[in-house]
Parts: structure tokens; sequence; C-alpha cells
């Protein structure tokens, strides 16, 4: 993917989890502190189906931007998807900042305040920011040259860190052989990893990855509850403003953005 990556966080059990699965990738860069001071072309955030930022990283970023971006986040769900992003959907809103230049939304839960921690929704929701990426570029080229995500999950969507990282790794990884023309296909690629995902919710798969390699098989872990491999699969929940949580058919192609 020809953009520069950036995991930050200010919760240091996601920092470390985050190096331990990200060691063979020394082209995402790791770092301990706020998305706020991320001076990069595109920040992500967790948000929920609605476009709802009223909790979490989202208020933290509503409350730096401006209200405007909320309102303006919410007509581009509503023009593209009707009012309710599916989880594994993206939407990129310019900010009319230089920095962020972009907000790219992308649920991880339909409602506000939801446990994600059965599902594969992180995987899905960092699979779908980085194909926003990828559109946003395919309509303005260079437009988005670095991106900065937080724990996708991680606070309100009660994801341990360890699965988190691994689901995260598992959504970046698709993208570091080749592009996709849609969320379909983009779908399609996710669940050759970790399974046929649920046609209904679209969150929870039916079946393990065929393979056992980490951290695909983390994925499956994360979507069957066995955590029994990982040390820290209790509340991983730092109190802090700007901490990387969650708060809370369509034209799927190339002309998004048009």
């Amino acid at each position: 993917m020809n953009c520069k990556v950036t995991l930050v966080d200010v919760n240091p059990k996601m920092i470390a989890a985050w190096k331990d699965t990200f060691e063979n990738n020394p082209e995402v860069e790791v770092l301990h502190g706020s998305m706020l001071d991320q001076a990069v072309q595109a920040w992500v955030s967790p948000t929920n189906s609605k476009g709802s930022m009223d909790g979490g990283l989202d208020a933290v970023i509503k409350n730096h931007l401006g209200g405007g971006v909320e309102k303006s986040l919410q007509q581009t769900i509503k023009a593209q998807h009707g009012g309710h992003l599916p989880i594994g959907y993206a939407v990129c809103t310019p900010t009319n900042l230089t920095q962020p230049k972009y907000l790219i939304s992308t649920p991880t839960m339909v409602a506000s305040s939801e446990d994600v921690s059965q599902t594969m929704n992180v995987a899905m929701a960092c699979a779908a920011a980085f194909q926003a990426v990828n559109l946003q570029n395919h309509h303005e080229p260079g437009s988005i040259r670095s991106v900065a995500l937080p724990g996708l999950g991680a606070n309100t969507g009660r994801v341990p860190v360890e699965i988190c990282a691994d689901l995260m790794w598992t959504g970046y990884n698709l993208f570091t052989d080749g592009e996709y023309r849609t969320y379909e296909q983009l779908r399609m690629a996710l669940e050759s990893v970790v399974g046929k995902l649920d046609p209904m919710s679209g969150s929870v798969p039916s079946a393990k990855p065929a393979t056992d390699a980490t951290p695909a098989a983390a994925a499956a872990a994360a979507a069957t509850g066995d955590f029994d491999d990982f040390d820290d699969a209790g509340d991983d929940t730092v109190v802090d403003d700007d901490i990387g949580g969650d708060d809370d058919e369509d034209d799927d192609d190339f002309d998004d953005f048009e």
C-alpha cells in the first residue's frame, strides 16, 4: 500500500501488543501518544453505523476539529449508504483543514457501546479503513500519503489488546499484496483468511481459518471466544479522554468519491 501507516494509542498495553504483532512490518510506525498530535493526512476514527461522534476517540476528534465534521460525516453516510454505514465499510470525509485533510470513519459496532470482543469487527473495520484510503487515492492520486489508526475496538468494544493487534494485522496484511476494486472483493479476501462471515450480521465467522498461522489463528480465537492462549484477555481499558476507542446496496466501486 503506497501510504505511510502509523498506529497510535494512549494505552501502553496496546502499544506493546502492536509492537509484538507488527514486528516483521518495519514499515508500520507504532507510537504511544495522542491521535491529535499526528501530522498525517488522514486520521482513522472508529465509530458506529450512524456516524455519531458522541464518545471515545470520536468525541475527542469532534471537539478538536469542530462539530461540523460530524455533520459532514453523517451527510456522507446518508448519501453513500442511506444513513447506515455497515461494518466492513468506511467513508472518507474532507475536514477542510490542512492537517488532517481527511477523516476516515469505520464502524466497529452498529450502535454505541457494544461488546464486539467475540466478532471479527476489528479486522473488518481496519481493512475497510485502508480500502477507503485506496479509493480516495484512486479518485485523487496522492491525496492520502499518510494515515494514523488507533486501537480499534480496544476500549468501548472490549476487545483485548492482543486480539485487537492480531485482527488489525489481519486487516493490514490484506493490502500488502494487492488492492480491491470494491468492498465486496475486500470481504471475500478477508473470508479467505478468517473463514466465512455471517451474511446477516457481517461480523461473526461461521468457520475458522484454513491456516493456523499467527495472527490468523488469533483472528479465529477472537471470533470463537478461545482466548486461552493470550495472557491479557481481560479488561485493558485505560481511562483517558483520547483512548483509541469506539463510541459508541451500496455504491462500492471506485466511483464512490465522484
